[in-house]
């Protein structure tokens, strides 16, 4: 049987990051934040081939959707919410 050793972690490295800090983007101008969702299998199949198609990632694609979806600046009205999602 091999035996394996592991070595310290090296002097002067970072300390653990949250995942909010971790997913951080340093170029995106502003500080970002985790939205999980959950999609049916056969969609998110979709997403990830024709995301990989293109070459691109599929959070990339999925965050220029949402920003098509909700501008900043818009002068039209939130989009309602089903009825059943908050019952009075």
């Amino acid at each position: 049987m091999k035996k394996v050793s592991f070595s310290p972690k090296p002097a002067g490295s970072t300390a653990r990051l949250s995942p909010d800090e971790w997913i951080g983007d340093k170029d995106a101008g502003q500080p970002m934040k985790r939205l999980t969702i959950d999609v049916p299998l056969g969609l998110h199949k979709r997403i990830k081939t024709q995301c990989a198609n293109r070459g691109t990632k599929m959070a990339d694609a999925l965050r220029e959707l949402l920003e098509k979806q909700f501008p900043e600046e818009s002068g039209s009205l939130p989009i309602a919410a089903s009825p059943n999602a908050n019952p009075p």
